[in-house]
């Protein structure tokens, strides 16, 4: 079993890239073949509405654009399971991630009256969430509402219930003294980190788990 877990920020050692590093352990664990691919090592950028996805006799599912991406997304198109791993920037997925998503998902949708996906086998998908944000906070502002919209568009394509896991206020910076960042209180930061961020490490890592019985 072939396991792929996308890491949509920046940072390769950090909240994001700690979570998926330990669903793949899960994973290895029972046995599967795991990737772990940095998106922002590569260039590329998101969909351009050309529509070649969709062309009468063209190649359905398949994002007609070849930069450095395309050779991800065969790699996601030939996996058993794909974990994706997002950091929330300003409300919302990092941009790498976002741009990823919609080269994949978007060219398997296809406008036909019949048939709604050209995956051509299933899929089992996980999510993973870090955020400065609370949990109330996340809740309040309808972000997991917004986010949902990727796990229902997942699950219609791929046909399996995506697992998810949030991290909510996470560890931001090495150091608060050397931000602006009063808002924030360093003590309770760390004790979050210290507390609740290694209970996040086994959710992923059960998750890994679980996505290889899928």
């Amino acid at each position: 079993m072939k396991i792929v877990a996308v890491n949509g920020s920046p940072r390769k050692d950090w909240n994001t890239a700690t979570l998926l590093k330990k669903a793949l352990e899960g994973a290895n664990e029972q046995g599967a073949e795991t990737k772990l691919v940095h998106l922002y090592e590569h260039s590329y950028h998101g969909c351009v509405s050309c529509f070649s996805c969709k062309r009468k006799g063209g190649i359905h599912g398949v994002c007609a654009m070849k930069d450095e991406l395309t050779s991800v997304l065969l790699m996601l198109h030939d996996s058993d399971a794909i974990i994706w791993g997002s950091p929330i920037y300003f409300m919302n997925l990092s941009s790498g991630m976002a741009a990823c998503l919609e080269r994949f998902l978007f060219p398997g949708t296809i406008y036909s009256k019949d048939i709604i996906t050209v995956f051509e086998k299933k899929i089992a998908t996980g999510f993973i969430y870090t955020m400065n944000m609370t949990k109330d906070q996340a809740t309040a502002y309808g972000l997991e509402k917004k986010l949902d919209m990727y796990h229902q568009s997942a699950k219609l394509l791929l046909g399996v219930k995506p697992q998810v896991l949030y991290a909510y206020d996470t560890y931001q910076f090495l150091n608060y003294a050397d931000y602006e960042s009063s808002i924030f209180s360093e003590e309770s930061k760390r004790r979050q980190r210290k507390e609740q961020f290694p209970k996040d490490c086994e959710k992923a890592f059960r998750m890994g788990a679980l996505l290889t019985k899928l």
